[in-house]
């Protein structure tokens, strides 16, 4: 038995410029962080010689004998059944999928599913993947096998877990810089940090697409918006670590008015009004936390007005999610081959008498760690 969890993710500023027609041509950044909000990968041997993926949000159950033979783009399991394709498995086993979050919500969860199954996959194969290389693995397979125009920093903070900024270089390749915080600013960042899900959930695929297309033509105003959300990546990082969250708060309102500059459909009625409440109820800025047109609204707002936002919001019918934000990234949490007796798992039983005391003895869990 395996377990593997992956978190989602929000971002601060920056987004849209992990996207390739923004930094291959100009070089992008991103400052975000996962959150405690996970996806799950459970496998289980089995012994047919198939492979059986079902997951429980979109209720669906597939099993396959012959991986490598099958059309696998716009089936509803595409993304574990690319990344199976990708790592080349032949291996009989059963993935349950299942998470916290409902997809579409703008807080990166194919990039955390994709990463979860690949982590799982790799763990079980004892195939050596490093955290780049999973987030670029991933980013592999949703860009270029599924072909989706989708940017990098979703599957560098499900991969790497915690509160980053991620340059992404003009030759495709990427640097995380962990973002080190004293202890007690840390806690006040956190604090000062509110998630409203909009009630909307959906596909933002084509939204990306307008973007990547009004970027490639180098000129106008979505990529004047995009320079000026790239600067501010930069300033957020460095008031951040100061401890100067007025500021924060102030550019992250920067930024989400020049975020809506790039299009039109970034934000909705249902958006502006709930934004426009949070703010007139004490908060210092916001954002969606996606490409836009629904999911979830960051607020930053000090712990003093919170109970405004959220008396605000919830009268538009808007609910909180609490979290905090996570340091993990996708790791195993479970390696167990005692569940299942199986002996692929990394982990393993052995006896060990204890030198200390020679009349009792003590089993030790010894084997492979994440």
């Amino acid at each position: 038995m395996l377990i593997v969890r992956s978190p989602v993710r929000i971002s601060f500023g920056g987004g849209g410029t992990d996207l390739p027609a923004y930094y291959e041509e100009f070089g992008g950044a991103v400052l975000s962080s996962s959150i405690n909000k996970y996806f799950y990968t459970i496998l289980k041997k089995r012994s047919d010689g198939k492979i059986q993926v079902i997951s429980s949000d979109l209720r669906v159950t597939e099993t396959w004998q012959d991986i490598s033979r099958m059309q696998i783009k716009h089936s509803e399991l595409e993304i574990p059944l690319a990344a199976i394709k990708e790592l080349g498995c032949d291996i009989s086993v059963d993935l349950f999928l299942a998470s916290e979050i409902v997809a579409g919500t703008g807080l990166g969860s194919s990039a955390s599913v994709c990463v979860g199954v690949l982590k799982t996959l790799a763990t079980y194969m004892d195939l050596p993947l490093s955290k780049y290389e999973l987030a670029e693995k991933a980013h592999h397979i949703a860009r270029n096998i599924l072909g989706k125009p989708v940017g990098k920093q979703d599957e560098y903070a499900a991969a790497y877990g915690g509160l980053n900024f991620i340059n992404f270089n003009q030759d495709g390749s990427a640097l995380v810089e962990p973002v080190s915080m004293r202890s007690d600013l840390l806690r006040e960042f956190q604090g000062n940090l509110m998630l409203f899900f909009t009630g909307v959930a959906h596909n933002s695929w084509k939204l990306l697409e307008e973007q990547e297309q009004s970027t490639r033509k180098g000129t106008g105003q979505a990529l004047d918006s995009l320079h000026e959300i790239r600067a501010l990546a930069d300033r957020m990082r460095d008031v951040l670590l100061k401890g100067d969250f007025l500021s924060f708060g102030a550019m992250m309102h920067e930024g989400w008015q020049a975020k809506k500059k790039i299009s039109t459909q970034i934000s909705t009625s249902i958006i502006d009004n709930a934004y426009d409440a949070a703010i007139k109820s004490g908060a210092l800025g916001g954002k969606v936390t996606g490409a836009g047109g629904g999911g979830f609204l960051l607020i930053f707002c000090e712990e003093d007005h919170q109970n405004n936002v959220r008396h605000a919001l919830a009268e538009l019918g808007i609910r909180e999610m609490g979290f905090e934000l996570d340091f993990d990234g996708a790791h195993v949490v479970v390696n167990d081959p005692f569940i299942d007796g199986d002996e692929k798992c990394g982990m393993f039983w052995i006896f060990n008498p204890s030198a200390e005391e020679d009349a009792r003895d003590e089993f030790v869990l010894d084997g492979s760690s994440d």
